[in-house]
């Protein structure tokens, strides 16, 4: 019966118009109405470059299976058939494989950051030693070893990583901050050799009073008055006032 009906439609009816809509793509595509759904996909491979095993055919909003036949499924002249591609394998990765995944291509990323990193750092270092030491660098050095750790940090903020690997990210960030204040100092030493970029505290010389009054235990003593000639009652110095540290 079946056989008999497709050959019945076959010959009143040798071949139909269905509206093919793919992407921003629409065109009409002349088929036989028994053509089973994956003959129609040999022929849109052809047209649209997409192979058939990651073709979806639907009609009425349904997915068609490839044994289906156009006729048997109610498909005719000027029916509408939706085109779409399958999902590609990357997409049907379950999505904590997916997260693994991301965390590990996220590491390896900034590990590959850090080794650069680790031979910018022993360079800084050897420019401290010298600079500190006396002995003037280029500036031009100074800078374009600056220039590179900046170009680390744009590395590192280019990677997405998740987890552990946004953990590891952050941590570098740090260091490559760290290290391009260190070499602002080399060029702030470099450039004035006399300048003091240790954090130790200035000691004044001189004495200071406080609002209290009282000051130091070794405060300088008060200067002695000028006798005038001939006075024998001269008046005695007045004794000094130990004061006690706040």
């Amino acid at each position: 019966m079946l056989v008999q009906k497709r050959e019945n439609d076959a010959a009143s009816n040798p071949t139909i118009i269905i509206k093919v809509s793919y992407a921003s793509q629409e065109f009409d595509l002349p088929v036989p109405p028994e053509f089973t759904f994956g003959e129609v996909k040999s022929i849109l491979s052809s047209i649209i470059g997409l192979e058939p095993k990651v073709q979806k055919l639907l009609f009425r909003g349904r997915e068609k299976e490839d044994h289906e036949y156009l006729h048997l499924v109610g498909v005719k002249d000027n029916s509408k058939v939706l085109v779409m591609e399958e999902e590609t394998v990357e997409e049907k990765i379950p999505e904590e494989v997916r997260v693994t995944t991301e965390i590990s291509r996220g590491a390896e990323a900034v590990a590959e950051v850090r080794t650069e990193v680790d031979k910018l750092s022993e360079q800084v270092s050897a420019v401290q030693a010298v600079v500190f030491g006396g002995t003037n660098v280029e500036d031009k050095d100074i800078i374009h070893l600056t220039e590179m750790l900046m170009r680390q940090l744009l590395k590192l903020d280019g990677i997405e990583a998740a987890g552990e690997g946004r953990v590891q990210r952050k941590s570098e960030v740090r260091r490559v901050q760290n290290l391009v204040e260190a070499m602002d100092a080399v060029r702030a030493r470099n450039s004035n050799p006399f300048i003091n970029n240790s954090n130790a505290m200035s000691v004044t010389t001189q004495w200071e009073t406080f609002e209290s009054g009282v000051g130091s235990l070794n405060a300088p003593l008060p200067p002695r008055p000028v006798l005038e000639v001939g006075s024998m009652n001269a008046p005695s110095p007045p004794r000094p006032v130990l004061g006690v540290e706040a």
